[in-house]
């Protein structure tokens, strides 16, 4: 059953969103080479509880980080490790906080130094596949619009949308009604009702769709060993439109205060 939020339950997923989506802005500034992905992680959890906050991922299921940390060909779900950065990496950092009972979830992929061109395409390609995603969240629109938005984008520039692992409801619970794959029919599917509110995460291949996951039950990795890009944004869909919950402009001040790192 898709959950529809009142507008006071919207407004506590905005502060949650703010949250996230400033945690990541934070993070982005870490990445360079030679940072540990682990070191990213510490960081992430400080600034969460910091925040008055709890990191969603923490103990979700048994996961053991505050985010998931996929590098290269990790496509989610990556453990955070004492690898270091190196310079031409893709790194994609996944982070969720709770506030007040309502969860915050966001996604990127960043460039780790000088970084090919190919791989700087396909991280540009999952964000337009992400913007064309949120542009379908409408009120009397399909959850199939928002795949095929998605899908169509990607395979146009030869690339491969992963089929196992997919978008969400969110609110109260990380994961709520309905799943959101990113492929799809236009049409097809549940009716998008004022209310909800959506992870929308694309999740882009160079190469095979087909994934597999490492001993460590978590990471999903591609299939074969080509890089994978992801991105995502919370979106609450209103009467005049998708509202994107966790989008903070970089050059905005934050508001929330954040303790000096160690």
């Amino acid at each position: 059953m898709i959950i529809a939020k009142s507008k006071r339950e919207i407004d506590k997923m905005r502060m949650a969103g703010q949250l996230v989506g400033q945690v990541l802005n934070e993070l982005r500034t870490m990445v360079q080479p030679g940072v540990s992905t682990l070191e990213v992680d510490r960081a992430a959890e400080r600034m969460i509880r910091d925040a008055g906050a709890l990191p969603t991922f923490k103990g979700y299921h048994g996961f053991p980080y505050s985010i998931c940390a996929s590098v290269n060909e990790q496509v989610v779900h990556g453990f955070p490790s004492a690898y270091q950065l190196q310079e031409g990496d893709i790194f994609s950092i996944d982070v969720g906080a709770t506030l007040e009972g309502f969860v915050g979830d966001t996604a990127t992929t960043v460039p780790v130094g000088q970084v090919a061109d190919a791989r700087l395409q396909l991280i540009k390609v999952t964000e337009e596949c992400l913007a064309r995603g949120i542009e379908q969240c409408r009120v009397g629109n399909h959850l199939g619009d928002i795949g095929w938005a998605v899908q169509e984008h990607a395979e146009g520039h030869g690339y491969s949308v992963v089929r196992e692992y997919v978008g969400h409801g969110i609110g109260r619970r990380m994961h709520e009604d309905p799943q959101i794959p990113n492929y799809g029919s236009p049409g097809k599917g549940p009716k998008i009702r004022s209310g909800y509110v959506f992870a929308v995460e694309p999740m882009i291949n160079l190469g095979t769709h087909q994934t597999r996951v490492l001993s460590d039950g978590w990471t999903v990795v591609t299939l074969d060993g080509q890089i994978s890009a992801h991105t995502e944004h919370t979106i609450a869909i209103t009467e005049n439109g998708p509202e994107v919950l966790t989008q903070v402009s970089p050059k905005v001040p934050r508001t929330v205060k954040f303790a000096a790192s160690n």
